[in-house]
């Protein structure tokens, strides 16, 4: 290594401390510097490789690299940035990432001590060791940057990683810190997820202790997840591999395209809020934007939000290239956009209009495929909903276990049936409420049968008696025995509310309307559609009459 001359940082040594070391919140952003100067430096690979015993990681690449002036003067110059000049695009045209020159001081955020060595083609590795501990007594001792020299990097100690590295960037943190540690559970599907260079150029791949990192990494995620709606045209391989899902089971998922200006990307719902969460952390996948490759802002929705309950079942990834330009809006943590900027709040703008079409969308999609859907969503009202999640309960158990050609139909019948299921259960249900509400005042006024009445229920035991003898049945059926069980509403109505059916309104006669269409209800039979507004407006009067009736029998 060439030591020619001691390294040393150039700004207050105080100042680095506040920029650096207490600035990144995460992990993922500390790990995203690192592999953003990889991207910066047109490296084809990155390689993190962790240490068995959860200590330590190294981070190498194989980009341009740097020379001892390089080192001195880009990288320890806090503030330095490549854009110096106008220049927005590396050598190989990629956008640049980095902008303020500060983000590399994330990496003095998560260990004791950090290795930094580089080498450009041709030339020898350069580089330094920073020790925090050590640092944290110069900056107690005030002392210069000049006064605070870098340790010597022992290459011996990097012989693993030096071996037939060309050029580039090796970077190894020793002694972590707790947080990052128990980031390391779930490290390969936080690369998956926040890190999309390979979308810009797909040369540029990172490996994970010599695995491709690709969406594979992603495939748990995939499994659980329901619906997409697909933003703009993206080549991105996470949505190809759900296409391939969908198409192996058509029935369970449905995609839609959506319009967002500047835009693409997608965004998905998953069948359970759980199914978001990442193991072992506080974690969850949310939607995030994306700007050249790089996560940008985790989790916009907190700039939109509907506290509707499908926010808690999306994620998805929205990138907006657009959103680098001359203007630096992204915050010195790395880790969001400046909120009030006028090019991000028109972003936001669309993005809401979408999110809001998403929410109706998503509780007439969980409908048709059978899910609980939106509560909230006044297109259908409360018993409605109840309806039909008490069909999709009871049509879980009519699902045999069989061939797909032979479930793909069930399926078919199955939904064919739902929207009459719907309605002729809630309407069952409010007759059953109805009729023995009315029973229950009958009995508490003290109530005689008519003549009439007591004739219905003569002839309603005779008939039962004949069928229990068919039937061979010798067990009680009805578990009260009172009259009044065998008379329906037409009769029981006749008994409480009775007048001139021409003249006045009373609910013996929405009773007799609603008979005929209680017994096809009551039979199972399917309705058209005009016989449903009839019973649904008969059922109206009934529920109101039936309250007025309860009311005045206080």
């Amino acid at each position: 290594m060439a030591d020619k001359r001691p390294f040393t940082f150039e700004i207050s040594l105080s100042v680095l401390n506040h920029l650096g070391r207490h600035l990144y919140r995460s992990f993922g952003t500390v790990l995203g510097e690192a592999i953003s100067n990889a991207w910066d430096a047109d490296a084809r690979n990155v390689w993190i490789c962790r240490e068995s015993d959860g200590k330590g990681f190294t981070i190498k690449d194989d980009g341009d690299g740097m020379d001892e002036k390089d080192f001195q003067e880009k990288f320890l110059k806090i503030g330095y940035s490549k854009r110096k000049g106008g220049r927005r695009r590396s050598k190989k045209k990629r956008p640049f990432i980095g902008r303020k020159g500060i983000g590399k001081l994330a990496l003095l955020s998560c260990a004791e001590r950090i290795t930094v060595v580089s080498k450009v083609k041709g030339g020898e590795y350069i580089g330094g060791v920073i020790d925090n501990p050590a640092l944290d007594k110069a900056i107690t001792d005030d002392l210069s940057p000049r006064q605070y020299e870098l340790g010597h990097a022992d290459l011996a100690k990097l012989r693993a990683y030096t071996k037939g590295h060309g050029k580039g960037t090796i970077i190894k943190f020793e002694t972590l810190k707790t947080g990052v540690k128990q980031s390391f559970d779930f490290l390969g599907r936080t690369i998956a997820l926040y890190f999309r260079f390979s979308l810009v150029d797909p040369t540029f791949k990172i490996h994970l202790d010599g695995e491709l990192i690709t969406h594979k990494q992603l495939e748990e995620l995939a499994a659980k997840t329901e619906f997409v709606w697909k933003i703009g045209n993206s080549d991105d391989p996470y949505l190809l591999d759900l296409d391939r899902r969908f198409e192996k089971k058509p029935g369970d998922h449905d995609t839609k395209r959506v319009s967002l200006t500047g835009a693409k990307g997608f965004i998905a719902s998953v069948e359970k809020p759980t199914h978001l969460k990442i193991r072992t952390t506080e974690e969850r996948v949310s939607i995030d934007l994306f700007v050249n490759g790089r996560l940008r802002e985790r989790d916009i929705l907190k700039h939109v939000p509907t506290a509707r309950i499908v926010e808690s079942y999306l994620y998805g990834q929205i990138h907006v290239d657009s959103l680098d330009d001359k203007t630096d809006r992204f915050t010195s943590s790395r880790e969001g956009i400046v909120a009030d900027d006028p090019k991000f709040q028109a972003f936001i703008e669309g993005f809401r209009k979408v999110l809001l079409g998403i929410v109706n969308d998503w509780d007439e999609l969980r409908l048709k495929h059978r899910g609980d859907g939106d509560p909230e969503n006044t297109r259908k009202t409360t018993t409605e909903r109840a309806s039909l999640g008490l069909y999709h309960a009871v049509a879980k158990n009519f699902e045999p276990d069989t061939t797909r050609k032979k479930t793909e139909k069930l399926d078919s019948w199955i939904g064919d049936l739902a929207c009459d299921a719907e309605f002729n259960f809630e309407s069952y249900a409010e007759c059953f409420v109805s009729e023995n509400l009315v029973r229950k005042y009958i009995t508490e006024q003290g109530i005689t049968l008519s003549p009439e009445a007591e004739a219905v229920v003569n002839d309603f035991k005779g008939r039962e008696k004949d069928s229990k003898n068919r039937g061979n049945i010798s067990i009680q059926v009805r578990r009260s025995g009172s009259d009044l069980s065998y008379l329906s509403m037409d009769a029981l109505a006749n008994l409480v509310d009775k007048k001139d059916k021409v003249k006045e309104a009373s609910l013996s006669r929405d009773a007799s309307e609603f008979k005929p269409m209680r017994d096809a209800v009551a039979h199972t039979a399917l309705l058209t559609d005009a016989a449903k507004a009839k019973l649904k407006s008969v059922r109206e009067n009934i529920k109101g009459r039936v309250r007025t009736l309860l009311a005045d029998g206080k």
